[in-house]
């Protein structure tokens, strides 16, 4: 298959039998550009269960407010409708994001809260934004898993037969990656371009043109939360830092210490979605 028609096929992901009911429900409004905060939060506040999830991560170490925001309109005003849209994908995806491949839900919840506090550290006037990239980076991942479940499962097998990252693995077998098939669904769903660019180049952030210092902290926090072995990210390697980004993003040692000890005491509080105990 060539790459239009592959990324044809991923751009159709929504008509899959697999995509949850309130899934292909919320993409149908997240695509539209006009659609208002107003009907974002009555569509949340319709589903039970995708507003108690919607609350759970909101009031979570991911955007830190904890326990401070009680409805789904308040979440809408704090956080802005971008964040929120992306933010309401994420909690969506995750039940899909977890059948795709054990732990990748947890690796991209611990790179959210990473690149959040490190947005922080450097003062980004808008963290949550840069924490909505990191949550969502990995989407392209999901798309090719449910697109072609059985090659999937091949690409992942050779992650370890080859002593191949998954995105190496996935090149050899379609002749793109994760980042590509992430940065065709954004840009399908309407997604700002800060967003788009941040998932297309989290693991080359030094070719972003609009958010290069976003794409470097999404990239670093990935790096970061697979050092820390937070979750699955498809292998069992840590890739190397890319050193402009690194140098870019300008973390001292006190800095990084830091930011480490912070985000070992939040991932401690484990997952938001997971069930209660």
């Amino acid at each position: 298959m060539d790459i239009q028609n592959l990324r044809i096929q991923i751009e159709r992901i929504d008509t899959l039998p697999t995509i949850p009911k309130v899934l292909r429900k919320l993409l149908k409004i997240i695509e539209n550009p006009r659609a208002s905060m107003t009907e974002i939060s009555e569509f949340v506040s319709s589903d039970p269960v995708l507003t108690s999830r919607v609350l759970k991560v909101v009031n979570s170490p991911v955007y830190g407010f904890p326990g401070r925001i009680s409805s789904v309109s308040q979440a809408l005003i704090l956080l802005g409708l971008n964040v929120v849209r992306g933010m309401l994908l994420g909690v969506s995806v995750f039940e899909v994001m977890e059948k795709a491949m054990n732990g990748l839900w947890r690796h991209s919840l611990g790179c959210a809260v990473a690149a959040r506090v490190i947005a922080k550290k450097k003062g980004i006037k808008e963290p949550e934004e840069v924490s909505i990239a990191a949550l969502l980076h990995d989407i392209g991942k999901v798309a090719l898993s449910l697109k072609f479940p059985e090659d999937y499962k091949i690409i992942i097998d050779n992650t370890d037969k080859q002593s191949l990252f998954i995105f190496e693995s996935e090149k050899n077998f379609f002749s793109v990656n994760h980042s590509d098939a992430g940065s065709w669904i954004a840009q399908r769903w309407n997604f700002p371009r800060n967003l788009i660019e941040a998932i297309e180049y989290h693991h080359k952030p030094h070719l972003s043109k609009t958010v290069p210092l976003n794409a470097a902290i999404v990239h670093f926090s990935d790096v970061l939360v697979r050092g820390l072995g937070f979750g699955f990210a498809g292998d069992h390697f840590v890739p190397p830092v890319n050193p402009a980004s690194f140098q870019l993003i300008g973390l001292s040692d006190g800095d990084l210490k830091d930011v480490i000890t912070e985000l070992e005491d939040l991932l401690e509080d484990g997952d938001p979605l997971s069930p209660e105990e």
